[in-house]
């Protein structure tokens, strides 16, 4: 029963309490949450309790939900996963420091054929290598699909310096791609 509802009846049955609709807002998001949340966070027992955070602040403010379509209830449980996310990043005093990688920039992009090599879990472990101002910029814009000066606004720094961000974190993983597709990792 639970599992034919409409998003606007399983939200409305969720902001009543109702465990058997919160069971299955659950079960229906949590494989795509926390695949995000995994994104964030560098190992996965902190990707669950992020998961964990963000399902009970959303049926927390579940009743503020305003349906606007197909798939509008998970983007708005998303919008409160990746918020979770940038707030646990902040609490952890996220420090904004310029890496030099010491590699010249002589390592070709990788191409699809290189990518398609790699693992799921390789790519979510190179993601997760990643400092973690480079990770939060890189997975907000080119993840997310968030602006440089939307980034900026959330983390509280300027357009540039997530541009900078983001080409840092770029190069980082080409080179981690490439040291695996090349096995010399």
């Amino acid at each position: 029963m639970y599992r034919d509802l409409d998003e606007p009846d399983l939200a409305r049955l969720c902001s009543e309490n109702d465990r058997q609709a919160q069971n299955e807002l659950y079960t229906r998001y949590a494989t795509w949450l926390f695949t995000l949340c995994r994104r964030y966070t560098k190992d996965e027992s902190e990707a669950l309790d992020l998961l964990q955070d963000s399902i009970i602040k959303a049926l927390n403010k579940i009743s503020s939900f305003k349906y606007s379509g197909k798939g509008s209830l998970y983007a708005w449980i998303r919008r409160i996963t990746v918020n979770a996310a940038l707030d646990n990043i902040r609490k952890h005093r996220l420090k904004f420091v310029s890496l030099d990688l010491f590699h010249s920039d002589t390592i070709p992009e990788p191409q699809e054929s290189d990518v398609a090599e790699i693992t799921q879990e390789q790519l979510l472990d190179i993601i997760s290598d990643l400092p973690e101002a480079q990770r939060a910029v890189f997975n907000l814009f080119c993840i997310d699909g968030y602006s440089h000066k939307e980034i900026a606004e959330m983390l509280g720094i300027s357009e540039k310096g997530s541009a900078s961000m983001l080409a840092k974190a770029r190069k980082q993983l080409k080179i981690r791609i490439y040291n695996i597709v090349n096995k010399s990792e």
